[in-house]
């Protein structure tokens, strides 16, 4: 598998900037700020990770102490951070992250579990935030969704991450109300979905590429498109356990539309496994974007057991050590 990408992005702290793929590409997070390292596993004060979230300079927060952090409040995340938990095990438990009018964040090997709450969810991108790229992640068992991105947040990507035990996964554009959500651009890519019940991800509106993800024993659908969204699938693994429908369509009328409809997906180079099935819409190719209008090269390899086994071994946090540190 020397072909995956993100080889280098470890070979020091802040390499990781900028080298997302997909319309995450530009996220540099905290490159030109200094280190915040949190050193106190509480919810608020001095040495916390609210702490350094709260500072409205840029930073790249790092972590001295593993454990477990128990949120009474989301953690507003301003522009110009990058959450780094490689060389310590953190997990956020309670509520989640929220990025709000946020540009340039980069969020790395964290675990995120057990949100609970009316709307909680682990990363809430929303309203009008940008270039943002979450990698290497661990997500599950929240009251609303994982990852929503929504109300006009563009330039998204989702790499590496692992999902599992939760219901609706998730949610890219918010509701046909709000037509400002088709500027939406999110990748996803080298994800594990792992019996996630559906959403992996649902769309509405926005442009979503979705690249070498396995998905296995979904129990609704794998992945959905609503009104006017537009997916692109390559190369992914499809995998049903009870439930065989791979792709669904929901039909819904935007606000300022007199007309209802779905969205639309693609699919290149996906395979179906255990009678996952493959039927989509006709007339796919009209009015769907293709990746390469937006970013020249992404990194791809051949759907097989070969990348089944990576994604199961390889996704969410991971015990990586902490590059050093040369500014």
């Amino acid at each position: 598998m020397a072909s995956l990408p993100y080889a280098d992005v470890d070979c020091t702290l802040r390499s990781i900037a900028g080298q997302a793929e997909g319309f995450g590409r530009f996220a540099i997070g905290g490159l030109h700020g200094p280190l915040f390292p949190v050193t106190s596993l509480s919810d608020d004060g001095q040495g916390s990770l609210r702490e350094a979230c709260r500072s409205p300079e840029p930073g790249w927060i790092v972590f001295n102490v593993s454990g477990t952090i128990q949120l009474s409040s989301y953690i507003h995340v301003g522009s110009h951070k990058t959450i780094d938990g490689r060389g310590e095990r953190v997990k956020l438990m309670g509520k989640g992250l929220r990025l709000k009018e946020s540009e340039n964040v980069i969020i790395c090997n964290m675990e995120l579990e057990g949100g609970r709450g009316h709307d909680v969810d682990g990363i809430q991108i929303k309203p009008n935030s940008k270039h943002i790229w979450i990698d290497r992640c661990s997500f599950k068992d929240y009251d609303d969704g994982l990852i929503d991105i929504t109300r006009g947040s563009t330039d998204v990507t989702v790499s590496r991450c692992y999902f599992t035990q939760h219901d609706k996964t998730m949610l890219i554009g918010a509701d046909p109300n709000h037509v400002g959500d088709r500027s939406i651009r999110v990748t996803i890519h080298l994800c594990f979905f792992d019996g996630t019940r559906q959403r992996q991800p649902r769309v509405r509106f926005g442009k979503v590429h979705l690249y070498n993800n396995y998905t296995r024993n979904w129990e609704v659908y794998a992945v959905c498109a609503s009104v006017e969204a537009q997916i692109y699938s390559q190369c992914n693994i499809y995998e049903a356990g009870k439930k065989k429908k791979t792709f669904e369509f929901y039909t819904e009328k935007a606000a300022d539309r007199e007309d209802s409809c779905s969205g639309i997906i693609r699919s290149e180079g996906d395979i179906f496994l255990n009678g996952a099935q493959t039927c989509i819409l006709a007339g796919i190719s009209e009015n769907m974007f293709h990746p390469s209008e937006y970013y020249k090269t992404w990194t791809m390899e051949a759907p097989s057991d070969s990348l089944k086994h990576v994604l199961q071994v390889c996704t969410g946090w991971q015990p990586v050590p902490r590059p050093v540190d040369r500014v």
